[in-house]
Order: structure tokens, then C-alpha cells, then sequence
């Protein structure tokens, strides 16, 4: 590819890493050189395994966690983890043709990185890597930078009758 798109998938509505998980095995499949990096999830979903044993690059950064459920982490020391693994992800991200930020766009509404923060990442990614954005809260901002937006609306859900999240289905 000679010049990488930005695809943000938003909303709060099911699939947005699924759809995620899909795009990077699709890639694979092509040859294209994929990392998929997690924010604010245990290393416990079978979908990062399976990318690992496909040769998908797999980073997670568990310690970049959601103030909202762990109230009681230093909120400053959540920021700094969210500074630095983006660091760490923009220094490797020209050895990849496709990279997944799964929950990316949680970390604004978050506070752990400020908007500004999000679009520099964005404009200095290089030229030809195609970039994957999911989670919720997409900035209308960031939105404009990108080339693909989907928004996941939930229509009917499982939840809403009392059943709760299945293994292999909603996680």
C-alpha cells in the first residue's frame, strides 16, 4: 500500500474489536505485516491468542486501565503508562503495513491522553501504514481525520433481557 488509511470503528454498540480481530486476519491472509495492540483489557480474550499463532504482533498494555472501573489507580500514573505505550507503538509502527489500536479511542474520554496528544499521533503515523482505531467515544475531531468511520449502534442486545456475556461470543 502506498498510502495507509485511518479507519475508526465507535459507537456503543457490539463488534468493534471483532470487527478489529477480522480486518488484522484478512490482512495476514494478504501478507501484510500486522501488529495488534490492546488497551484496558486483561490478556484474556482468546481472539489475541489466535492472532499470535497467526504471526500477528500482539501487545498489551494491561497496565493502561479505565479510571471508571479502577478508581482508586493514580490517574497521573495511568496517563504517563498511556503516554508511553503509544510511544512505544509509534517507534515500531513502520515495520507493520496494518496496526490495530483496540480501545484507542477510549483513552480520550478517559483523560489519559488529551485530544491533541491523539491527532499528533495520527498525523506523524507513516505515510503507508493503514491504521485501526476502535472503542468508544471517537472525538469528532478524530473522526474528521479518518478515511473510514463505522459506528456500532445497538439496536437489541442480549443484555437488555437479562443474558449475560457468553465465552467466544462477546468476549
Amino acid at each position: 500500500m502506498k498510502k495507509g488509511l485511518i479507519h475508526i470503528y465507535t459507537g456503543d454498540g457490539k463488534g468493534k474489536t471483532t470487527s478489529a480481530v477480522g480486518l488484522a486476519i484478512r490482512a495476514k491472509s494478504r501478507g501484510l505485516r500486522v501488529l495488534f495492540a490492546q488497551f484496558m483489557k486483561q490478556n484474556t480474550g482468546g481472539e489475541t491468542k489466535l492472532l499470535e499463532q497467526l504471526s500477528i504482533k500482539v501487545l498489551h498494555f494491561e497496565n493502561v486501565l479505565s479510571p471508571l472501573f479502577h478508581p482508586n489507580i493514580d490517574k497521573n500514573l495511568l496517563q504517563e503508562q498511556a503516554r508511553n505505550a503509544l510511544q512505544s507503538i509509534k517507534s515500531m509502527l513502520n515495520q507493520f503495513d496494518l496496526a490495530v489500536l483496540d480501545e484507542f479511542n477510549c483513552l480520550l474520554p478517559e483523560e489519559l491522553i488529551t485530544e491533541e496528544e491523539a491527532v499528533t499521533f495520527l498525523k506523524e503515523k507513516p505515510e503507508e501504514v493503514e491504521l485501526i482505531l476502535t472503542g468508544r467515544g471517537a472525538t469528532e475531531r478524530l473522526k474528521q481525520l479518518a478515511d473510514y468511520v463505522t459506528e456500532m449502534k445497538t439496536v437489541k442486545h442480549p443484555f437488555q433481557k437479562g443474558i449475560k456475556a457468553r465465552k467466544g461470543i462477546e468476549y
